[in-house]
């Protein structure tokens, strides 16, 4: 069987947990990676985040590893790396910086097949796809996709859970995140006033495309979610707050957690229930969307249910991104396209 020919833009954070994702998975091989940094630097990362589990090692101008040999080109806007060099089927762009519909489809007129975001587009494209949401709409004829955020992952699920068992008037969500790599570790003039003080010193609040984006998927919500987000000085693992407005009070904190438990008998992979009261370093390389917290749900007396879920962020991504490519890669085999 012929394997999907991936290339990485950018690697990051993202791109590299999917990278050694690929590495036991012979459905997938990444071909070419394109990046600013320095190959030595860029092998010596893939092995550093893992210690003692990952081999990777420049010879020439690839990374070489179990999953094959990688062509290390340099890094450039859409439309500049030559991906039908490579045969390339999925791009993967995880640089956050190309993130509108004109930027991606650069990719695919140097050759690429279909091009995945690592994040929310800045305009609409052909699909966002939150697995256990609205992952059953994909089509072949779908070439600029997303996979969402992590937060959006989450509060998608969430609120289609408790929507379909309980019904929502309004939502709020606050995503306690760890800090992101567009954040200085010291006070430094940035692109706006908060994101401008120390990630590594202070809770900052920001903004989130989540509620906006959540609308676009699901339009029952239309009007009714927003949130914030506040950016925490952790390297890994978050927290969503949401707190709905029911139409009708009267529920019990065991029957929004046993709604929860009933639902993550259907989409183990991507939902886990724990007892435990967890924190945020211990869902980290936890793969799933979201890890429910059933200790931390709260009822008010009138029609308020606050929960807590929990993700890694980085690494729960590129598990949906992975899992993304290999669906679409199977729903263009139905369609006739490969």
């Amino acid at each position: 069987m012929r394997r999907i020919r991936l290339g990485l833009k950018g690697f990051g954070e993202i791109p590299r947990h999917i990278f050694r994702m690929c590495l036991n998975d012979d459905r997938i091989e990444v071909v070419a990676i394109s990046d600013f940094g320095r190959p030595e630097i860029l092998s010596y990362l893939v092995a550093a985040e893992v210690k003692g589990a990952v081999e990777a090692k420049i010879e020439g101008n690839f990374l070489v590893s179990s999953n094959g040999k990688a062509r290390i080109v340099k890094g450039g806007e859409p439309g500049q790396i030559p991906w039908d060099m490579f045969d390339v089927d999925v791009v993967v762009d995880g640089t956050w910086s190309f993130r509108t519909r004109d930027d991606m489809a650069k990719h695919l007129d140097a050759g690429a097949q279909r091009v995945i975001l690592t994040s929310l587009p800045l305009d609409p494209i052909d699909r966002v796809v939150i697995k256990g949401v609205n992952d059953h709409t994909i089509k072949h004829t779908d070439k600029l996709v997303s996979a969402g955020s992590a937060t959006t992952n989450a509060a998608a699920i969430m609120l289609r859970i408790l929507s379909e068992n309980f019904g929502i008037d309004y939502a709020m969500l606050t995503t306690v995140h760890s800090y992101t790599s567009d954040q200085p570790l010291r006070d430094k003039a940035g692109r706006d006033f908060r994101r401008s003080r120390s990630a590594a010193e202070n809770i900052i609040p920001v903004d989130t495309m989540t509620p906006l984006w959540i609308q676009h998927i699901m339009p029952e919500f239309k009007g009714k979610i927003d949130g914030i987000a506040m950016n925490v000085p952790v390297p890994n693992g978050s927290l969503l707050d949401l707190t709905v407005v029911m139409p009708k009070g009267g529920f019990s904190k065991d029957q929004i957690n046993q709604a929860v438990e009933k639902e993550a008998k259907k989409i183990p992979d991507i939902l886990e229930v724990v007892d435990d009261p967890i924190v945020s370093s211990d869902v980290i390389d936890n793969s799933h969307s979201l890890v429910f917290d059933k200790m931390a749900t709260m009822i008010s007396p009138g029609r308020m249910v606050k929960t807590l879920t929990w993700y890694h962020s980085a690494f729960a991504m590129a598990a949906r991104i992975k899992e993304l490519i290999i669906a679409y890669h199977e729903t263009d085999k139905k369609g006739g396209v490969l």
